[in-house]
This record gives structure tokens, C-alpha cells and sequence, in this order.
């Protein structure tokens, strides 16, 4: 998430009452992000100090932290007594939660050649492209970007909060703002029923020629390759990356976080669970190539056979 203006350190102390500033103070932010999708010029935080290092070693600039560090060069330490709520308190105030009131927000921007059925639902913020088409009773969320030539099937709803929540010492959960968007590139096809999250602060994007079958999620900050097709009821954890032209067939289900290269294909009924290199095929669960996986299963069932002649 990019801020509409940079805000320099000094003010972005003040304004979240840190204790102390460590390093250059001079510098300014440009966006906030979560730890996997910063950028120079992005705020990150770590509230557990056996992730400080990592979170210093990411490309984020200004870093909240509850507890002095060392500061690598270039860098900005932000001390504050709670680094999550500040982060947080950072998200509520520049993507401010606008509750739908009207079914199309006048704070959307429409291409006149959009068709949006019955029933559909636009929020504030958004953007929907030249010839897009937009089924009944479907659900636009704010600050999505549909692009031009995309097809939503009914039922669908793009830009659901991202599934994210924080633990607290006591145990309960405590939800983040989501402040981040759904992007839609151009020329792209999703079924009836399918849900997206949008990222907590950074980005959930399906890339353009890309096919999505009904019944498919796909979860927050997850990035989509360009013409990929996914079949029926496939499922994505959040913050995973897909390469361009990877096919999942039905049922497949992949992790939170992973990577799969481009052009791999996964068989139908898989599940992921770690990363996959792309040109090739997987079978599974867990997916593994598919030549190997079939040799174990032809193995499997020679088993009996194996155990009755060792047993005589």
C-alpha cells in the first residue's frame, strides 16, 4: 500500500508516538507493507525480537520495533510500545473502512462500456475497465481494479478481507485492517461463485488471460501469472506466487506462501505443500512429480501381496 504523499520520519514519529528514532531521521515513507511484499521506502514492524534481524534485512526502510536494534545504514528504527497497533492505526487511517450504503459507489470509476447485471455491488474506490462484464448479485470491494475484457461470473465476490489475524498473549485473535486491493488484469475470466481476498497491505493479483473455473478462492496478497487456468474448487492460501501459464486442475489445493513455477501443471485432487519448479507435472498429497508419485502408488499396491508372502 503506497501512501498519497511521503511522510517524513520526524512526522510519522510524532503522529504514532514513538519513544525513540534510531538511525536517519531524515528519510521519508513512501507505503506500508508486510514483511514479504516490501519495498525500499516502506514501514514494516516486528513485535517478536527473534524476527527483528529478518525484518532489518528486508528491503522496508522504516522498521517499528518495541525494542532498540541496531540499525543498518539507510534505515530507520521507530521505537513504539506496540508496533502492531501502530501499524495498523497507519493502515485504518489511509485506507479508511467506507460501509456500502448505495449498490454502485459514485466514488467508483466506471467505463461507459462496462456492463454490470442486477444485483451487482460496487464499492468506493474501485475501478472497472472498457468492456468488462460484471454477473448478477456479484460483489466488488473497495479498491479493486478490474481491468478491460474481464468476465465475473455471478455470485462472485472480489476483494473479501484477507483471512488474517493476530495473536495476542491471552490468546485471542485480533483482526487487521485489511488495506490492501485486488487487481484484475486485462482479458481475464472468473466463475460463477469464486471469492479473492484482498492483501492485508499489499497486493492480491490475477494476471492478465488468466481462467478461473466456479467455486475457486483465492486468498489475500496471492500473486496469479498471466494465463493460467484453474479448474473447479481450487483453492489458494495467501501470499503464494504462481508463475505465468501454470494450470491446477480440480480440487487443488495449495498452501500459504509457496511458489510454482511457470508453465507446471498440477493433476486434479493435489495438495501443495511446498514450493514447485515450473515445466513439469505434479500428483499428489503432498505433490510430487507426477511419474515418481505414480511408481509409489503401483508400489502401495503390491504391498499386501509383499506382507502375505513374507509372512508364509
Amino acid at each position: 500500500m503506497k501512501f498519497p504523499h511521503p511522510i517524513p520520519v520526524r512526522t510519522l514519529a510524532l503522529h504514532i508516538n514513538a519513544r525513540q528514532v534510531i538511525g536517519d531521521d531524515t528519510l521519508e515513507a513512501t507505503g506500508i507493507n508486510e514483511i514479504h511484499k516490501v519495498e525500499p521506502g516502506d514501514i514494516a514492524f516486528s513485535d517478536v525480537k527473534k524476527y527483528f534481524e529478518k525484518t532489518l534485512k528486508s528491503a522496508a526502510t522504516i522498521i517499528l520495533l518495541n525494542e532498540a536494534a541496531e540499525c543498518p545504514s539507510g534505515k530507520a528504527i521507530l521505537i513504539v510500545d506496540n508496533p502492531f497497533e501502530a501499524y495498523d492505526q497507519l493502515i485504518r487511517e489511509h485506507r479508511p473502512f467506507e460501509p456500502v450504503r448505495v449498490p454502485v459507489s459514485q466514488q467508483a470509476q466506471i467505463h461507459p462500456t462496462a456492463i454490470l447485471e442486477p444485483g451487482v455491488v460496487v464499492a468506493a474506490n474501485t475501478s472497472i475497465g472498457a468492456y468488462s462484464h460484471i454477473q448478477a448479485n456479484t460483489y466488488i470491494g473497495e479498491y479493486s481494479c478490474i481491468g478491460d475484457h474481464v468476465s465475473i461470473g455471478p455470485n462472485s465476490i472480489i476483494g473479501s478481507d484477507a483471512f488474517y489475524f493476530k495473536k495476542s498473549p491471552d490468546g485471542a485473535f485480533q483482526k487487521w485492517r485489511s488495506g490492501g486491493r485486488v487487481i484484475i488484469e486485462d482479458h481475464v475470466d472468473i466463475g460463477a461463485g469464486c471469492t479473492i481476498n484482498k492483501g492485508v497491505s499489499g497486493d492480491t493479483v490475477i494476471g492478465a488471460g488468466s481462467k478461473l473455473d466456479c467455486q475457486i478462492h483465492i486468498g489475500h496478497g496471492a500473486v496469479i501469472g498471466k494465463n493460467c487456468l484453474f479448474a473447479a474448487q481450487v483453492g489458494i492460501g495467501g501470499k503464494t506466487i504462481i508463475e505465468d501459464g501454470v494450470v491446477l486442475y480440480g480440487q487443488v489445493g495449495v498452501i500459504q506462501a509457496v511458489h510454482i513455477g511457470k508453465n507446471a501443471v498440477v493433476l486434479a485432487g493435489s495438495g501443495v505443500s511446498k514450493s514447485l519448479e515450473g515445466g513439469k507435472t505434479y500428483f499428489g498429497s503432498p505433490a510430487e512429480e507426477f511419474r515418481e508419485k505414480y511408481k509409489e502408488l503401483a508400489a502401495l499396491r503390491q504391498l499386501p501381496a509383499i506382507l502375505r508372502k513374507l509372512k508364509i
